[in-house]
């Protein structure tokens, strides 16, 4: 069975999801931030996973189920800190983040079998990517992948591909990045704490 890595930042006001705070007041950012990673974490434990690690820039909080290891993010780059993310699973993983929180247990766990395919591909609609599963984690597989950018997703698909691998893809989703993601989320998964909290805001904020 495959590892399950999910990199994250703690969700401490000022440092998480700034760009919503064009709609959202930093602790009501931050506030958001952690109803998905809290969604997020649900669905982790419920998936067919050997281990569960949450690879953390900050510290745990009383927000951290049982069954989730944690261990400190590294220092760099996106593309370095993935890389180290992978290093600690150790054999097969599937990594995502924390901004899909409409991710089911369901949706993850064909991304945990690599039966007949070296890499499994979530993309993004922002051009990115919500998650990446590697059968032989390699470091040269992410370093230099220009992260957070329209391209990021083909470059890295692209460097997968370019080295022989076998790729199969996990349905698209959209990251929380903007306040209009944020809306679009909500719509899209109305059962989460995400969307209960974001639907909760916009109606004091009307």
């Amino acid at each position: 069975m495959s590892t399950l890595l999910v990199i994250a930042k703690a969700p401490v006001a000022g440092r998480v999801k700034t760009r919503l705070t064009t709609a959202f007041t930093p602790r009501q950012a931050a506030a958001l931030a952690l109803a998905a990673l809290r969604d997020t974490l649900d669905a982790v434990v419920a998936a067919p996973a050997r281990r569960r690690v949450l690879v953390l820039d900050g510290q745990p909080g009383p927000w951290l189920p049982e069954g989730i290891e944690v261990v400190p993010q590294a220092a760099g780059g996106l593309d370095v800190r993935l890389a180290a993310a992978f290093a600690v699973a150790d054999g097969p993983a599937l990594l995502l983040g924390m901004d899909t929180p409409q991710v089911t247990a369901d949706l993850l766990a064909p991304g945990l079998d690599f039966t007949g395919t070296d890499a499994w591909f979530g993309p993004a609609d922002d051009g990115g990517f919500w998650a990446l599963g590697l059968a032989r984690p390699d470091p040269a597989l992410l370093l230099g992948v220009p992260m957070s950018v329209p391209d990021t997703g083909a470059v890295q698909r692209g460097r997968l591909t370019g080295a022989g691998l076998a790729v199969r893809d996990l349905p698209g989703l959209c990251d929380v990045d903007t306040p209009a993601d944020a809306a679009r989320v909500a719509a899209a998964a109305p059962g989460t704490r995400f969307a209960a909290l974001h639907a909760k805001l916009c109606a004091v904020a009307r």
